[in-house]
This record gives C-alpha cells, structure tokens and sequence, in this order.
C-alpha cells in the first residue's frame, strides 16, 4: 500500500465519520442530554467509518502486510483525530459545553487554569488512544468482510 493510498483511505475516512457523527448527534439529542448523545455519536462514528474504509480498501491492504498497511492508516488517521481533538476543543462554542459538563461531574470552582488545561490534555489524550483503538479494530475487521477473489 502506497502512502497516497493511505492519505486516500484517512481522508475517507474522516468525511465518512463527521458526516455520520452529524447525522447521529442530531438523531441522539432526544435520546439523552447533549453531551451523552455527542459521546455515543462519536464512538459510533470512529467503529462505522474504519469498517466502510477497510471493507472498500480492503484490495489495497491485502497487497502486503495487513496489519502494517492497517498501521499506516491507523497512525495518520490518528493524528488527523487529534488535530481535530485540539481544534475542537479549542473553540469557543465546545468550551462552555466542556465547562459545564465538568462543573457538573466535579467543583470546579477553584480551578485553575493550568488545571483546565491540565484536565483538557488528560480528555484529548484519552479520546485520541480510544479512538486509535477504534480506528484499528474497525479497519481490520472491514478488511476482513471482504475477501479477495482467488483466481
């Protein structure tokens, strides 16, 4: 597998999971509180997207070494996840979400900054290992729905 069959794979991956994260967050929000339902729609849409990409690109991990063709995808994947982790936490509009959320769980009156930040690299580095985890177990199991023609 080629390094641009890779980018191709990540990058379909990526559109796939937002556009089926967006579908299933609004789906979700009469099903429970907002950042219940953000959480389920996030976590379905990191096992369904790897499954469609590795069943579609499955000829092209299958060319050599699955589980190396699999690690390529999974680690640029990856870190296209936590570039998006870190902007999206970075916004205005997920902060006072993600504030209110904690304010909920813990007192956080007395926090300090550096405690937010703190807490904030704690939740990004726990979402990007899950999600790396996900990406890996959808990727190879897409792969093997489909199997290769024998000639």
């Amino acid at each position: 597998m080629k390094f641009s069959d890779a980018v191709m794979a990540t990058a379909s991956m990526f559109l796939i999971a937002r556009s089926l994260y967006a579908v299933l967050a609004v789906a979700f929000v009469p099903l429970n509180s907002s950042t219940m339902s953000d959480g389920l729609a996030f976590i379905i849409a990191l096992l369904v997207a790897p499954l469609i990409v590795g069943y579609v690109f499955s000829p092209k991990i299958q060319e050599e070494s699955k589980i190396k063709a699999i690690g390529g995808i999974v680690v640029l994947s990856t870190f296209v996840l936590m570039v998006w982790l870190v902007i999206w936490f970075a916004t205005p509009q997920a902060s006072p979400q993600f504030k209110d959320f904690l304010s909920s769980m813990f007192n956080t009156s007395g926090w300090t900054n550096y405690e937010w930040e703190v807490y904030s690299a704690l939740v990004q580095t726990m979402l990007t290992v899950g999600g790396l985890v996900l990406l890996f177990i959808g990727l190879y199991v897409g792969s093997m729905l489909r199997t290769p023609k024998k000639s």
